[in-house]
């Protein structure tokens, strides 16, 4: 063999050895070689093949309708009520935003909504991870991608095709920008994703208890600006004040995850839901003043949890809502990586199961009951992560209480205590058995 052709060889061979498969040497690498092409392949899966086939629900078509209208002159709130069939709720802000999709016909419009969802949800992780300092080569990377798209809240985003995923980006990059103390880019951020839905105005109490005033002058500013312009613009402006706000102050029975909604459902009496409902605002309320009297200077902590709280009380509390909502307390369940985390415990998991899990609990064979376990999962998961919170806050408060350390906050002692070390034991004297033989160096000559 001459020396060109081993050359050659030998090029070949480092060549094959790029492509040969990492071996995993450590744990973290090997759940990291395992976890990302099954979350790779599990993101294809929702956008391409489940995304894209839809469902009977259609959130789509009722916002690209709205668009095309506003683009032509035509009324956009024309929706009848009286239907059970998705209806177009956004004010006239939203609909110059989302005017831009009815520029082409509705199945690519479709796709390229689908798309810029799925590609927000994934930034909106990418800056999770990051909110916690955490980077794509931790085994946290996977894991949050795989559960996230696995989800019901994710997968029912996509296959609805409504803009929770835009919405969700715009939660994270506010509390990002927050952290940062960026705060007319936050409020941007917050702004733009009041302009089509108010879901996450409970979060404006962080920059007012945080001081952080500038927040509050984009994002009030951005969607008071955005109605301005798409006033004049609109055919029926007024039409969404007089027809459509009525229905949004309204609390229906059907799919309306709220304890209202579903107490209404099952026929409770007016005065058990108000009961419930003053019950757990108490619990909201007393957690919230944990949070902040005990926990305002741990930031990270702070806001996840806080922001968890506010939203999972604005859904259970308030007069609509809907499982993938729950796609906003992300950061809550990251918060798991913390650890003062309320999240370590098996019932707060559970809780998660009920308002995060895509299991349906229909059944051919226990009718009633499954159907009772299927619209209640989403209510009782959100009440019972509330009761978590609260009760994992309060017994580390009654501790911290007991032991006389209120002034230096309510973490679990073991996170606030330094290590006492056990003292070392004396030396002895050892047995006359044990005494070591010297051998003098007379001896050993």
């Amino acid at each position: 063999m001459t020396a060109r052709q081993s050359f050659s060889v030998y090029r070949a061979v480092v060549f094959l050895r790029q492509l040969e498969p990492r071996t995993g040497r450590t744990a973290n690498e090997v759940i990291n070689f395992a976890l990302w092409p099954i979350a790779v392949m599990t993101v294809l899966h929702r956008v391409v093949v489940k995304a894209v086939n839809g469902y009977i629900t259609d959130d789509f078509r009722p916002v690209y309708n709205a668009a095309l209208a506003f683009l032509n002159g035509r009324p956009v709130y024309t929706a009848n009520f009286n239907w059970v069939d998705p209806h177009y709720l956004y004010p006239p802000s939203g609909t110059l935003l989302m005017a831009p999709i009815a520029v082409i016909d509705p199945e690519k419009s479709r796709w390229l909504f689908i798309i810029a969802n799925a590609i927000a949800i994934v930034i909106a992780l990418y800056l999770l991870l990051r909110l916690f300092g955490l980077g794509l080569n931790s085994i946290a990377a996977p894991i949050l991608l795989l559960a996230t798209f696995s989800s019901e809240t994710v997968t029912n985003t996509l296959v609805f095709t409504n803009i929770n995923g835009l919405v969700l980006l715009g939660e994270i990059a506010f509390l990002v920008l927050l952290m940062k103390r960026k705060d007319m880019w936050s409020g941007v951020a917050i702004g733009l994703t009041f302009a089509v839905k108010p879901i996450l105005a409970p979060l404006l109490l962080l920059p007012l208890v945080r001081g952080q005033w500038k927040v509050f002058v984009t994002a009030i500013g951005i969607p008071l600006i955005l109605t301005a312009v798409a006033w004049p613009l609109s055919a029926d402006p007024m039409d969404f004040v007089r027809h459509t706000v009525p229905y949004l102050m309204e609390s229906r029975d059907y799919f309306n995850s709220a304890i209202v909604g579903n107490g209404k459902y099952y026929g409770l009496p007016t005065a058990m839901i108000w009961t419930l409902r003053g019950v757990f605002t108490a619990i909201v309320l007393s957690s919230l003043w944990l949070l902040y009297r005990y926990y305002r200077h741990d930031e990270l902590f702070f806001v996840v949890t806080t922001s968890g709280v506010l939203l999972t009380a604005s859904w259970l509390l308030g007069s609509l809502g809907q499982m993938y909502y729950s796609m906003m307390l992300f950061p809550l369940l990251m918060s798991v990586v913390l650890k003062n985390s309320v999240m370590r415990n098996w019932p707060a998991w559970l809780a998660v199961y009920g308002f995060m899990s895509y299991d349906s609990w229909l059944s051919s064979r226990f009718i009633e009951a499954g159907r009772t376990a299927e619209y209640m999962k989403t209510t009782l998961g959100w009440s019972l992560i509330l009761l978590v919170i609260f009760g994992v806050l309060t017994v580390r408060y009654v501790a911290a209480r007991r032991d006389g350390r209120l002034d230096r906050g309510i973490d679990p002692a073991f996170l606030v205590e330094p290590d006492v070390k056990t003292p070392e034991a004396p030396p002895r004297d050892p047995e006359p058995d044990e005494q070591p033989q010297v051998e003098s160096a007379a001896a050993k000559t």
